[in-house]
Order: C-alpha cells, then sequence, then structure tokens
C-alpha cells in the first residue's frame, strides 16, 4: 500500500524550493490542507495517513488515538511542539521529529524589524504619509538601551549579537545558558528574572512554551517592568496573558508591545491586541522567509523520510521511541 501523507503548513506549501521535489520523488500519496488546524479539523483529517508533516496543527490525544493504528510518525516544520501532545505520542510509539537550527537567523532579523518598528514609530508614519499627511513622532534609539532577552537558546543568542551591533546593552536569563558566549559577546547573566524585568528597557521573549513559561508575562510581572518599557515577543503568544497586556497598553503601563504570535491564530476580530495603536502584531511570519522556509522544509522532509524507511532522522523530540521502517 502506498503511504499516505499528511501536509498542512502553509509555507512549506506556498513556498518553491527543493523540498518539493524531495517529497514528490518519494511517491507517496501527499494530502493537503491549510493550517493551523483547530482539533475538530484535524481530527476531520487523520485516520487514513501514514505520516503528518505538521505546523502549528493542534494534535491532541483525541486526534493522536483517531489516527492509530496507521499514523507511523509525526514531523514537525519547525521547532516549537507545543501545540502536540508529545507525552501521548511517546506513549503510543509514535516518534516526533522537529528541525532545530534552522530559523534562528530569520526570528532574529524579525525581532529586530519589531523593535525598529516600535522604536521609531514606523507604522504610524507610513499610514500618515499614505494618507496624505506629514505626522512626524519623535521616536527612540537602541543605542545604550538595556535589552532583556528572556530565553538565550539559538534565536535568543542571535538577537543578542545583533543587538550588540546596535551598541545595546545585553541581558539575559533562561535555563540554558552559555557562558563562552556569554563572556565573548558581554551578556550579563541576570540573577532572576525579577532582575531582567527591572533592569531592561526592552524585553525580548524567546523561550519556548512550557507549563512554567504561560502567562510569564502578566500584571505582577509588568508591575516589576520599567514605566516606559518595550516588550517584544517572538516565542509563543501564551507566554504573555493576553488580556494583562492588553491593560498594561491601554494604561500605558507598558509604552509598546511587538509580536509575532498569539494565543489564538489566527485571531477573532475582536481579538485585545489586535487593535491597540501601540501594539503591533505580525501574522507569525518571524521564520517566514524564503532562506529559512526551504531550510526547515528541507529538514522536515528529510526527517520524514528518513523515519519512514526505519532511519535515523535529524532531530527527534522524543529520541526513546523507536522509529519502524514503514516502506
Amino acid at each position: 500500500m502506498t503511504p499516505r501523507i499528511l501536509v498542512t503548513t502553509t509555507s512549506f506549501q506556498d513556498t518553491p524550493g527543493p523540498h518539493h521535489a524531495l517529497l514528490a520523488e518519494t511517491g507517496w500519496e501527499i494530502v493537503t490542507a491549510r493550517g493551523p488546524l483547530s482539533e475538530a479539523e484535524t481530527l476531520a483529517l487523520v485516520g487514513s495517513i501514514d505520516g503528518y508533516l505538521c505546523g502549528d496543527d493542534l494534535i491532541t490525544r483525541s486526534v493522536i488515538e483517531r489516527a492509530l493504528p496507521r499514523l507511523q510518525v509525526v514531523s514537525k516544520y519547525g521547532i516549537g511542539v507545543d501545540k502536540i501532545d508529545v507525552g501521548c505520542c511517546t506513549e503510543k510509539g509514535i516518534p516526533v521529529l522537529f528541525t532545530p537550527g534552522v530559523n534562528h537567523t530569520t526570528v532574529a532579523e524579525h525581532a529586530f524589524l519589531l523593535m525598529l518598528a516600535m522604536e521609531k514609530s514606523l507604522l504610524a508614519h507610513t499610514d500618515s504619509t499614505r494618507s496624505g499627511g506629514w505626522q512626524r513622532i519623535t521616536g527612540h534609539e537602541l543605542f545604550a538601551r538595556t535589552l532583556g532577552i528572556i530565553g538565550m537558546g539559538r534565536i535568543g543568542r542571535e538577537v543578542a549579537v545583533r543587538a550588540q551591533a546596535f551598541g545595546m546593552n545585553v541581558i539575559g536569563h533562561g535555563t540554558w545558558w552559555d557562558d563562552a558566549f556569554a563572556s565573548a559577546h558581554s551578556i550579563r547573566r541576570a540573577d532572576s528574572l525579577d532582575d531582567l524585568l527591572a533592569a531592561s528597557d526592552i524585553i525580548s521573549v524567546h523561550t519556548k512554551l512550557t507549563p512554567e513559561s504561560r502567562d510569564l508575562i502578566r500584571s505582577d510581572s509588568i508591575a516589576r517592568m520599567k514605566p516606559d518599557v518595550v516588550v517584544i515577543n517572538c516565542g509563543r503568544g501564551e507566554i504573555v496573558n493576553t488580556a494583562d497586556m492588553a491593560e498594561a497598553l491601554k494604561t500605558g503601563r507598558v509604552r509598546g508591545y511587538a509580536t509575532d504570535v498569539l494565543d489564538q491564530e489566527p485571531p477573532p476580530a475582536d481579538h485585545p491586541l489586535t487593535r491597540l495603536p501601540n501594539c503591533i502584531v505580525t501574522p507569525h511570519i518571524g521564520s517566514r522567509t524564503f532562506e529559512s522556509v526551504a531550510r526547515q522544509a528541507l529538514a522536515a522532509v528529510t526527517n520524514l523520510v528518513r523515519a519512514m524507511h526505519g532511519e535515523a532522522p535529524l532531530a527527534q523530540v522524543n529520541p526513546q521511541v523507536a522509529v519502524r521502517k514503514v516502506v
């Protein structure tokens, strides 16, 4: 029987590159959908697929159980697996693959796009001139400002390197720390999260979503920040409490919030953050460049093909689960 593969990530589908040829060469049946999918949408598509190349679809225990016994492998396009019940996959013997090390450059660049757009009032200025106006708002330099980076993994470190080029002072906080890197780039390790919050002019979030990091930025942590603080989020929307951030923006407690991620994607029309003048929201495209998509997509397909042939993938979230040859 020809293996049947479900592909849901839109940037994979929409961006040309060698990943399309590599997947086509398998001769497998490819079924596509436009993600990210809700649980109900995912439930409707699984059950008759052998492999799942996913984006940020909600892959719950119910989805996994519906997909069995046929589903053999889940290959994540990207690095965030918080939408996948990895514990259930492990319990059921399904390897979950992912693609670390492919999008850190692109996401770090996007963090600085958001930072500069906020500090230079880019959107207000372009909206003004496009409507025939000439509004001029005094902005802020990044030079000599203190940037606090929450999460010092690959992306956080790339942000730190770029911050140095802007002449910023960098403070880092996270469970993972590279002493040699920090020393080489003059990055101070915060004694605690509270230390970082109190010392930073701009805070950039690059940690993964875990039970501990969910709502990490909320009313009580916002209260410990500088009065004129700007927050950037290229991590996950759920790390920042939406209601608390919206209130802080309305009262001016937070001067600006620029995010590439939301707690609901796509957001409803009445989402609290999408219409505030001191909030910038981009539609989760921080890693969506031609260069990054090609790297991520090729790695995701390579993972899928290797696992389906019983070979070791490039990277696996649950390495305790053995890959089984399917074809």
